[in-house]
């Protein structure tokens, strides 16, 4: 029996293995969640959704155990990880009953009803960097909805996973909602199985492999493919507040986040004011690991992944960046705060999303231009705008599925949508919530 291990990124000692799901396991796994789901989906929507809340209110006694692993699993710094948890266990009755209220049926007219179905079987194929919530984001509408659920989580954090499966299946019916633990190939035999919808936060890569796969059983699919979000910072811009939103958005969860602040287009007029301000704010930052107290940064969840983001940096120096904080070059696990300037066109840092505590700057003449950079990407998820006048019109020529002005994206219930290939489908929001149902039309 192959296990598959987990090792804390601060110091790469080992916390804990599971047992991997393998390929030849998943049609057994399959077959049994299509006979949970036959009962499943004869439940009302209000028996579902009473059902689930009381799930995560079960939660509730292992909140700290929750954060705890999330920290040791992937680095999170402890009060982040608290947040998540804690947000994920504490909104749960009010984000049931939210969806619930997008899966009722409508009456359209006298005769005709709008109702929402389940689908079947859902495979969701969940991030390392928010292993809790983001898992839970696509779990919870496919289980309202009337679906089944396998859930496979990023091999960097299966014991999050595993934690939070187990203690809601207490209350879940059997086999409503299980676990496949594995790597890619664990995922791509889930995607190929008798399954009926994928839903999947990840990088694009990933995405266009699990397209391909799922493309000979036409199943329905819900990607975030995460992001390479630009910023844009106008002559009459509160620079304080940019500057605070800048490196708030670059550092989040180690720059770890799919809506962290990947490029900064700055104009040239105020660009020298905002880089002395953001250098001076983000050496206050404290890096380390998970446990030490007043630690806002801390490891990067692999060697890879910090590779990645040498090489970036490297890249840039390279062809004529400078490095306003930091090195181009950190020994594992640590990226420290780093502000670099001049970035252009052709650097790796302005092409593709870093994933690291980086902010990117680049200075520009005319906000045409900076529009344009912005908009030259094959990515879409976020993108912001601080200014005064004239910001809502260069926001509305931004290319992206969440774009704020003067603020962070997202927020509220609104949908989390990405456009270009940032995005296939969406979640959250009602009309997110009603893509893991099938519309079904009846007329009497």
């Amino acid at each position: 029996m192959s296990t598959l291990t987990s090792y804390d990124p601060s110091t790469h000692e080992e916390i804990g293995t599971v047992t991997i799901t393998t390929t030849e396991q998943i049609p057994a796994l399959v077959s049994s969640s299509q006979h949970a789901h036959k009962s499943w989906a004869t439940l009302s929507l209000a028996q579902r959704q009473k059902i689930v809340a009381n799930a995560y209110q079960h939660l509730a006694p292992i909140q700290d155990q929750l954060a705890k692993l999330i920290s040791q699993e992937m680095g999170k710094d402890y009060q982040r990880a608290t947040y998540e948890a804690g947000g994920t266990i504490q909104n749960g009755a009010y984000f049931a009953q939210e969806i619930a209220q997008a899966l009722s049926s409508e009456n359209i007219d006298r005769s005709t009803q709008l109702q929402y179905r389940p689908l079947g079987v859902v495979a969701v194929i969940s991030p390392w960097n928010y292993p809790l919530a983001m898992a839970n984001n696509l779990i919870m509408p496919a289980l309202i909805a009337g679906n089944s659920v396998i859930l496979k989580p990023s091999e960097e954090t299966p014991l999050v996973a595993e934690l939070f499966v187990n203690r809601l299946n207490e209350i879940l019916p059997k086999n409503v909602l299980q676990l496949a633990q594995g790597d890619k190939k664990t995922g791509q035999a889930l995607v190929v199985s008798d399954i009926h919808m994928v839903a999947f936060t990840g990088s694009l890569a990933a995405g266009k492999d699990i397209m391909a796969n799922a493309a000979s059983g036409l199943k329905r699919l819900v990607m975030e493919l995460g992001g390479n979000d630009p910023m844009i910072v106008m002559a009459n811009a509160n620079i304080d507040a940019a500057v605070q939103f800048a490196v708030a958005s670059s550092f989040e969860n180690a720059g770890q986040m799919c809506t962290a602040t990947e490029r900064i287009y700055v104009d040239a007029r105020i660009g020298d004011e905002f880089e002395r301000k953001v250098v001076a704010l983000a050496r206050r930052y404290k890096v380390g690991p998970w446990d030490q107290t007043e630690v806002n940064i801390g490891p990067i969840v692999n060697q890879k992944q910090h590779q990645k983001i040498l090489t970036q940096l490297q890249d840039a120096t390279a062809k004529g960046a400078q490095l306003l904080l930091g090195l181009d070059h950190y020994p594992l696990p640590f990226i420290q705060p780093t502000v670099i300037t001049g970035i252009t066109p052709d650097m790796l840092l302005e092409q593709h999303e870093t994933f690291g505590p980086v902010v990117a700057i680049s200075h520009f003449q005319s906000i045409d231009e900076a529009i344009s950079r912005a908009n030259d990407s094959p990515y879409g998820l976020g993108a912001v705008v601080f200014g005064g006048q004239g910001a809502n019109a260069v926001a509305e020529q931004l290319e992206a599925g969440m774009v704020a002005v003067n603020q962070g994206v997202g927020g509220g219930n609104a949908p989390w949508v990405g456009a270009k290939q940032s995005g296939f489908g969406f979640h959250g929001s009602a009309a997110g919530h009603r893509q893991f149902a099938q519309v079904r039309v009846i007329s009497k």
